[in-house]
């Protein structure tokens, strides 16, 4: 079963060939905190980008590992790029941009981003 999710205004949409995830991660870190960002992480493989290449815009801090990317539209970011400890690719899925998604019936697991 697939999901899928997209920005605020619509332009980027997107798709992962994955089961609707049951648990997210939240994030202390500046960023995570700032945007609220709740996440889910999937093989790269498994994420479709199905519209708005052309209006995405990137952004990297601190150790420039994960590639976010955000609508130049409307400015959200819905997913990044980056790798696992074993360095296999993957997708960083903001599940507040899955509408398909109960975020009140996820488990939350809290890392502490800040400290790390």
């Amino acid at each position: 079963m697939a999901f899928e999710g997209s920005c605020h205004c619509g332009a980027v949409t997107f798709r992962v060939d994955a089961e609707t995830p049951r648990e997210a991660l939240s994030c202390n870190c500046s960023h995570c905190r700032r945007k609220g960002f709740l996440l889910g992480f999937f093989p790269a493989d498994k994420f479709t980008l199905e519209s708005g290449a052309d209006v995405l815009r990137e952004y990297k801090f601190n150790t420039h590992k994960i590639r976010h990317f955000f609508c130049s539209k409307c400015g959200t970011e819905a997913f990044a790029y980056g790798s696992n400890p074993d360095g296999s690719p993957v997708r960083a899925i903001n599940l507040r941009c899955v509408p398909s998604i109960d975020l009140d019936q996820l488990t939350l697991q809290h890392y502490d981003g800040a400290s790390a």
